[in-house]
């Protein structure tokens, strides 16, 4: 068919070559219609996908609670026995992982210690919280990296601790920021388009944090 200007439009060829042979071509599918075909690989895919999406942050998020749990202000956080998190925070001046660090737990942290037993405690408490609901995760999931970091600056190198324990939690606030994992069975995926819709400060912060 002749088109404007005396060009002729391109023709569709219906066929494809598959191993030497002449196949005639369907129609073109969309790549969004594959994963959504009922019953298809695609479909069973993505919904497996998100499922262990949510399953990982809700299992991380159990990891930050039952952490909170041994962190006990009774004794101020083991500053009168010697132990629990006090303990914990002198292994990373008898047993420094990185030496900077080592100092500014020594000459900062132990001698104000009850103020970051209970900075510690908050922390940790409130990134299990929003990690479990999945509200704000991408932004709790970076706190809960820095926070890993901490740690593991901490206790590295204390005998007898499992280095990769240490690095399978960083790894894992960071597969969480990657995946946006609120957006699947949290609070994120629930209202993120009502915060995008809305023109309030807040609501574009919690975009952001989703």
């Amino acid at each position: 068919m002749a088109a404007h200007n005396g060009q002729r439009e391109p023709q569709t060829v219906p066929y494809l070559v598959m191993r030497n042979r002449l196949v005639r071509a369907g129609p073109p599918v969309n790549a969004q219609d594959v994963s959504a075909v009922p019953g298809g690989s695609g479909a069973l895919d993505s919904r497996l996908s998100r499922g262990l999406v949510a399953i990982a942050r809700i299992g991380i998020a159990f990891l930050w609670i039952q952490n909170v749990g041994w962190k006990s202000p009774r004794d101020d956080f083991g500053r009168r026995t010697g132990g629990g998190l006090y303990g914990y925070t002198e292994d990373g001046v008898n047993h420094p992982v990185f030496s900077p660090y080592a100092s500014f737990l020594r000459h900062v942290v132990l001698p104000h210690f009850l103020f970051f037993g209970w900075m510690t405690l908050l922390v940790e408490s409130v990134v299990g919280a929003f990690l479990l609901v999945g509200l704000a995760t991408r932004l709790f999931a970076l706190i809960g990296f820095v926070q890993a970091i901490a740690i593991t600056l901490s206790v590295l190198n204390t005998p007898g601790e499992w280095h990769w324990s240490y690095y399978l939690m960083m790894i894992g606030q960071l597969l969480l920021f990657a995946t946006c994992a609120g957006r699947v069975a949290g609070v994120d995926g629930a209202l993120r388009e009502l915060w995008q819709a809305s023109g309030k400060p807040l609501a574009r912060l919690l975009v952001l944090a989703s």
